[in-house]
């Protein structure tokens, strides 16, 4: 069993249990109780069917009927009132353990989620999606299968062992010992079989999550795919994936049913032998050894032989849960596995609250809406300074790399005073969207400093540091919802109107008007239904309805034609008025008006000025915008 159980398999069976007992405290006890009286019940039959049989043998004797019935009926009446009893407790522990299953599957996919939720970046640009949705699918999955069956089935199956072990030592020890060696052979098979499957079972479920990761990559690439006409390489590769899938469920489901027949017929052929065994003792009247005191007889032999039957089809059924137990600690090893990963670090304690001017004209804490924000920053000596929001962003000597050792970024130098438009220019891999992503604390830099408003942005908590600034990507993400939904989605106390202007303010009013719901027409798929522009402009909309004074575009209209870009331009020139603004875009066209211009070149900048400037210095920029070479 310990090469079938490892050490932390069984650790994470442990874990699951207290999980178990920790959401339904009351009800879980309960359903183990009803359980073991089932089990208990289960048992009682053999030791009442020998004393049947013994008042039969002395009413052989004595000829006395009447004797006799009044001596069964009361055994009968028993038995007759356990059943029914044991049948009350199978049907209120199989609807506990039915509402139990799904509602523990509910509060772990809750769990797992909203931990996710405090993930750094870094988990889903490392992991595939489609390898995050097998958590939600089949590793939960697992768990079903092991808290509304295997569980169950195990308790019950040890708890009849346990009870019919205690009746066999009671009646005789010699024929308690045959039916152990039966119970020993099973249980050297179950170890060599489980112990092969249980590898499989494991490798099954990480083949599971690399077919769902496979399969979501080719669906958002089928674009991709079609454009290059890929879909033949496309079918081999998924069948490679396919087949590595195939080969360890074979393997691990051809161990796990090979289990179940060999049990069952050593379970028979020891039957056999325990009844000829018996019938051997009986004949040459072996003396019985037992606690009872009772001489072997017929009345021991024909229990012991329905306890035999009863004793290793429990074992079996014990040992055929043996594989879902393994399966589910697999899945239950990767879902503890995600959520015992670190949360997102966040140390910072300056928030950004609302605030009003007092009668002496200091700034206040206000509850209500006021559009007129500051960062409320506690002091070691008990004191509270209100620091007005105005979208001051400075980056001092900042070092980063993603991977220690490989330094993506290297003394980086950026200020941008209220109201400025600064725009980052330079090749693929150059570290623009980088200085982005350390902005809002995606990532956290190894050296250096980034103040906003004169505040290191370690001391600002990231949602409020976050809500400070509109992102909109190169990548648009629209979620399944309304148009007007989508939009709110960047203020979620946004009113109607207030998203109205936002969409005007985009540009996307005029097109949204034409929809065939309007503002109600839903979207989904990613909004697919719509053309990349469109999706770009709700996007945008989505960033200015959430009015902040800090902008990040990246590359926000390198996917919008040049019509549309008209539009959006502005729209984007109204949205920026009075803004922080970091550009980052491959179109020089679109950086031109910028108040400064930085261009990177393997993580450093290299030059930096307005556009006429860096076309009178003659350099990098000057190069770029002229054509002599061209961005990667």
């Amino acid at each position: 069993m310990n090469k079938a159980m490892p050490q932390k398999k069984q650790k994470t069976l442990g874990r699951t249990i207290k999980l178990l007992f920790k959401f339904y405290p009351v009800l879980t006890p309960i359903t183990i109780f009803c359980i073991l009286f089932s089990a208990g019940a289960s048992a009682i039959p053999d030791v009442l069917i020998q004393k049947v049989i013994q008042i039969i043998e002395t009413w052989q004797q004595q000829r006395d009927w009447q004797s006799a019935f009044k001596e069964i009926m009361p055994t009968m009446i028993f038995l007759i009132v356990m059943y029914i009893l044991s049948l009350v407790a199978v049907t209120v522990y199989s609807q506990l353990t039915a509402y139990i299953t799904q509602g523990f599957l509910n509060k772990m996919r809750i769990n797992i989620f909203s931990g996710m939720q405090n993930l750094p970046i870094e988990f889903f640009d490392t992991n595939k999606h489609g390898d995050i949705m097998s958590y939600y699918t089949n590793d939960i999955d697992t768990l079903r299968q092991l808290i509304s069956q295997s569980l169950p089935s195990l308790i019950r199956s040890f708890s009849v062992l346990i009870a019919l072990f205690g009746i066999m030592i009671y009646y005789s020890l010699w024929m308690t010992i045959i039916t152990l060696l039966g119970v020993f052979l099973i249980l050297i098979v179950t170890k060599k079989v489980g112990g092969g499957s249980a590898k499989y079972f494991i490798r099954q479920q990480k083949s599971v999550g690399n077919l769902e990761g496979f399969a979501q990559e080719m669906m958002n690439g089928q674009k991709v795919i079609k454009v290059f006409s890929h879909e033949s390489k496309c079918i081999d590769d998924f069948k490679d994936t396919n087949n590595s899938l195939f080969n360890d469920s074979y393997k691990a489901h051809a161990f796990a049913s090979t289990l179940g027949p060999i049990i069952m017929n050593i379970g028979n052929v020891f039957y056999v032998l325990v009844a000829v065994i018996g019938g051997i003792l009986l004949s040459l009247n072996i003396k019985n050894i037992s606690l009872s005191g009772s001489a072997f007889g017929i009345s021991i032999l024909i229990p012991f032989l329905n306890m035999t039957k009863q004793f290793t089809s429990n074992v079996n059924q014990a040992s055929q849960q043996i594989n879902s137990i393994i399966m589910a600690m697999a899945g239950a090893s990767r879902l503890f596995s995600l959520m015992d990963k670190k949360s997102e670090v966040d140390d910072g304690y300056v928030t950004l609250v609302n605030v009003e001017s007092d009668e002496n004209n200091n700034l206040v804490e206000s509850k209500k809406r006021t559009n007129k924000w500051a960062w409320k920053h506690p002091h070691e000596d008990g004191t509270i300074t209100f620091t007005p929001l105005k979208g001051d962003v400075s980056i001092t000597n900042v070092d980063f790399s993603y991977v220690e050792g490989k330094e993506i970024l290297h003394d980086i130098n950026v200020y941008a005073k209220p109201g400025q438009k600064v725009a980052f220019v330079g090749s693929t891999g150059a570290g623009k969207t980088t200085i982005t992503n350390l902005i809002n604390r995606f990532y956290d830099i190894a050296d250096g400093k980034i103040r906003y408003d004169g505040i290191n942005i370690n001391k600002i908590k990231k949602s409020d540091l976050r809500r400070s600034l509109g992102i909109v990507l190169q990548e648009t993400n629209l979620f399944s919802g309304t148009v007007l939904d989508n939009i709110r989605y960047g203020y979620l106390e946004a009113t109607d109107e207030e998203c109205f202007e936002a969409a005007k303010l985009a540009g996307a009013d005029d097109f949204i008007s034409r929809l065939p719901d309007g503002y109600n027409t839903y979207l989904s798929n990613n909004g697919a239904n719509l053309s990349q522009g469109q999706r770009q402009l709700i996007s945008i909309a989505r960033a200015a309805v959430a009015n902040p004074p800090v902008m990040i575009l990246d590359e926000a209209t390198s996917s919008i034609d040049t019509r549309t870009e008209a539009i959006v331009q502005k729209g984007m020139a109204k949205l920026m008025e009075g803004r922080t603004v970091f550009v980052i875009a491959h179109r020089l066209s679109t950086v031109k008006s910028s108040d400064v211009i930085m261009v990177l070149e393997h993580g450093r900048i290299i030059e930096r000025g307005n556009h006429e400037e860096l076309i009178d210095k003659k350099g990098v920029y000057y190069q770029l915008y002229t054509g002599a070479f061209e961005l990667d």
